[in-house]
């Protein structure tokens, strides 16, 4: 096999180290030399290693880690003379038999030699800044619906049982209840009496809802949850105004890609801090963009007989987000992507539906991306109008499955 980088290094980092082997290609006669050494992790050692794949002549370095220690290596090899490529470690797995961190590294540096290491993408630092803040974003969300789901538990163990009454135990009148709670009133008539709105209709609920075992107990553990969900939510806060900050550059993109049915300004933040705003240039088609998000069918069949063709894992923060608003689409009637959604949810699933409206929605993003226009809505009678044949055809068979003889007659002859 043909060597396209006679000079070429392989590192497998680990937390504390890296083994870094370095491929010399031979001529003629000579044997191809191979040097693996050991590195520390640290950012001196880090820059000296730098420094020493540079003397080396190195032309490219392939990098495989386990989680993100791969990070110190790849931000300081950014600007250096050398291409740096991070493999994915389920493309690039050794060879059986031979499996240590030092014949990783030479396993790395030969594939790298031949080109056959495929670079994984990885977006310029105001990106990556942005994707640290969405993604710190969702996490304390999250964490703030489970210290919820752990009041909910609490209260049900004191016997009161506002979610049978209340649509959410987020409410404002949900909230004065629980503090009134734990400053010691209990009362059920005092408490549901601090219902507001639509929910003081429910008062003769409320006042059952409230009758409990409430006990001091109770009261400290519910004083402890809401300081832990006031605390997260003002850190959600805090989030938000630094990622409109840090969106400000792309905000032309995010109010492109919200035009999309479903794709609101959280989603579209997601959007961009996982995927960049060059899409075209890191993704050479919309396939590729897909298949890296892990919205397509698995491939794999062997002897003609396919075995699965469940989705790849992909990026499951982009996944996360535009399964959001994939949901979102079923509160979007008359759409294309409603009837999409619909069509083939009827006969292949929710489930599968949702992944494929997340397709769509993708393939959307990157030719607007190249366009720069808005997003065109086909309708919801897009397929029926493409294909009326087929719409007719369908049409009778489910009449005449439900016993009916059908006959029909164009209007302009009935006329």
């Amino acid at each position: 096999m043909e060597v396209v980088r006679p000079r070429c290094a392989g590192l497998d980092v680990s937390k504390a180290d890296a083994k870094v082997c370095v491929r010399v290609q031979g001529s003629g006669s000579r044997r191809t030399l191979s040097t693996v050494s050991t590195w520390g992790s640290m950012t001196r050692q880090i820059m000296e290693l730098r420094e020493h794949l540079i003397a080396e002549k190195v032309t490219c370095a392939v990098l495989e880690a386990t989680g993100d220690y791969w990070k110190p290596f790849y931000y300081l090899f950014e600007d250096a003379p050398f291409e740096t490529v991070l493999a994915n470690p389920t493309q690039v797995k050794a060879i059986p038999g031979r499996k240590s961190d030092v014949s990783d590294a030479a396993w790395l540096a030969d594939l790298g030699a031949h080109g056959l290491v495929r670079g994984s993408f990885v977006p310029p630092p105001p990106i990556r800044e942005l994707r640290d803040l969405t993604r710190a974003r969702t996490a304390l969300t999250q964490e703030r619906t489970r210290e919820w789901q752990r009041m909910e538990k609490l209260l049900e163990d004191a016997g009161i049982k506002l979610s049978m009454v209340a649509s959410r135990l987020t409410l404002v009148s949900v909230r004065l209840m629980l503090d009134a709670l734990v400053a010691g009133e209990r009362d059920p008539k005092v408490l549901a009496d601090l219902a507001k709105g639509k929910l003081r209709s429910k008062i003769t609920e409320l006042n059952e809802a409230l009758f409990g075992r409430f006990s001091d107990h109770h009261a400290f553990m519910v004083r402890i949850h809401l300081g832990v969900i006031d605390q997260l939510e003002a850190s959600i806060i805090e989030l938000d105004q630094r990622i409109e900050v840090m969106v400000a550059p792309f905000q032309e993109f995010c109010d492109l890609i919200t035009t999309i049915p479903g794709v609101d300004r959280l989603v579209a933040q997601v959007v961009v801090a996982e995927v960049g705003t060059d899409i075209r240039a890191d993704f050479p088609t919309a396939g590729h963009l897909a298949s890296w998000a892990g919205v397509v069918p698995g491939s794999n069949s062997s002897a003609g007989r396919s075995k699965s063709t469940k989705a790849r894992p992909g990026n499951r923060h982009l996944k996360g987000a535009l399964g959001m608003a994939a949901g979102s689409i079923t509160r979007s009637p008359g759409t294309f992507l409603c009837a999409k959604y619909r069509r083939i949810a009827s006969r292949g699933g929710t489930k599968r539906a949702n992944v494929a409206v997340q397709h769509a929605i993708l393939v959307a993003i990157w030719n607007m991306a190249g366009t720069g226009e808005v997003f065109n809505d086909l309708g919801a009678d897009y397929h029926r109008k493409r294909n009326p044949d087929r719409s007719r055809r369908n049409a009778v068979n489910q009449l005449e499955a439900l016993g009916y003889e059908v006959t029909l007659t164009p209007i302009q002859q009935a006329s």
